[in-house]
């Protein structure tokens, strides 16, 4: 679940860093395949992108993944090597959230799915009795719900037009390059997040 960065007016923080390499590597240790052609961080095979856009039912995500792959998993197999990815959230990277929507407008811009929301969702509350991240943002913008998906620049604009906001007022925090760099595209000030560095809670100490 892509739920790893935000259109904000500064400053504005991410979420969680999803960990692509743990779903590939479960899928693969399932079906005992090579996943790597199918599934990277950086370039995805087409089905991915279509399920993040919503275009793709999480049923024909799974047949088109068991066709793939050559072997007829579980609905659970599938499901738990695709959430493998998804990280903890730490209770102060909420708070810092929290602390941020009173004073700055933001929101989330995640390429995402409807099997990884309902997990994520699931995790929340049951650590933290919410429901979703709504509360923690003005808005939420999700893209199998939007029909759109980062680096496309329409998702990026769809945040800016309907929230009235000013590409160079705007700052765009992601871990991706290609995010980041069709950001700054449009006129976004981008900011890439590197996270074997540094954590989004240092880069808004204090606020």
């Amino acid at each position: 679940m892509r739920l790893s960065s935000g259109v904000n007016t500064p400053p504005g923080p991410t979420i969680g860093l999803p960990d692509f390499r743990s779903s590939a590597a479960c899928l693969a240790n399932a079906s005992k395949s090579n996943f790597d052609s199918l599934f990277s961080q950086a370039k995805q095979n087409q089905l991915f992108d279509l399920y993040e856009k919503g275009l793709v039912p999480s049923s024909d995500f799974r047949n088109e993944v068991r066709k793939y792959l050559g072997k007829p998993l579980e609905d659970v197999i599938i499901d738990d090597a695709w959430n493998a990815m998804l990280l903890d959230v730490p209770a102060e990277r909420l708070q810092l959230l929290k602390k941020a929507k009173l004073n700055y407008k933001t929101f989330l811009l995640s390429n995402t799915n409807d099997i990884h929301i309902e997990t994520f969702n699931s995790y929340l509350q049951k650590n933290f009795g919410i429901a979703d991240l709504s509360g923690h943002f003005d808005k939420l913008y999700l893209s199998y719900k939007v029909g759109m998906r980062k680096p496309d620049k329409e998702i990026f604009e769809l945040v800016l037009t309907e929230n009235d906001l000013k590409p160079h007022e705007t700052l765009f925090i992601d871990d991706s390059v290609q995010h980041v760099e069709a950001a700054k595209k449009l006129g976004i000030q981008a900011y890439l997040l590197d996270v074997k560095k540094e954590s989004i809670i240092d880069l808004f100490e204090g606020i």
